[in-house]
């Protein structure tokens, strides 16, 4: 299979430093380092407990949500155009997308607590291909008009990235880290997904109201 040989070709020592250097970069949790320095709290005991822009806004206010988009944006971006401009390889640019996302989603230092990844993705597709991202919009867009919620429909425009990058003529190795990124968005809004689905039953008087949930 052409995507084997391409593995097998790899610059071992440069998918190395792609991932490290990207899963250390993405361990950088925005969120959790701006409430901290500010209040000495940890974020993920407040709230929602997520180390997101929403939940980070509900404690510091616009700027403390707007730091933390950028924050969370940037890193996902920094480290897919820090391995295009080291390798020239987009398999390792599409590595390095994985890794800053799995440091995002399990910090280590953070005993591998961490946010939920939407915003260090959505940076890193920016840089990977902005088609992808293009795509990612129209479908959470689309949705969100329809179900007038943003979890599901941002779960569902996730799902389709793989199919999405298949049909932008991406090869075998890119679409198969695409959706291990995917699977890894899914897990991580695991109780967000249950939460919407009780939420739209409860609606028709067969489950109780959940806690409120955020992408």
């Amino acid at each position: 299979m052409p995507w084997i040989e391409q593995l097998q070709d790899a610059n071992w020592f440069q998918a190395t430093g792609c991932t490290l250097g990207a899963y250390l970069l993405g361990s950088v949790a925005t969120g959790y380092y701006l409430v901290h320095a500010r209040t000495g709290r940890d974020i993920r005991e407040m709230n929602s407990g997520s180390t997101g822009a929403r939940n980070v806004g509900r404690v510091l206010g616009k700027a403390g949500f707007a730091l933390t988009v950028l924050g969370d944006v940037g890193k996902g971006a920094l480290a897919v155009w820090g391995a295009q401009e080291w390798t020239r390889n987009p398999h390792l640019a599409a590595l390095a997308m994985l890794a800053v996302v799995a440091g995002h989603i399990w910090p280590a230092q953070l005993h591998f607590r961490g946010g939920k990844g939407v915003a260090t993705t959505l940076g890193a597709l920016l840089v990977f291909d902005h088609r992808l991202l293009l795509v990612f919009g129209a479908l959470f867009l689309a949705g969100f008009i329809l179900a007038r919620k943003s979890v599901l429909p941002g779960l569902f425009a996730f799902a389709c990235l793989p199919l999405a990058g298949f049909w932008l003529d991406r090869d075998g190795l890119t679409t198969a880290l695409a959706a291990v990124l995917v699977a890894m968005i899914l897990i991580a809004h695991r109780r967000n997904f249950v939460d919407e689905i009780t939420m739209l039953w409860e609606r028709r008087g067969v489950a109780p109201k959940p806690e409120s949930t955020e992408l």
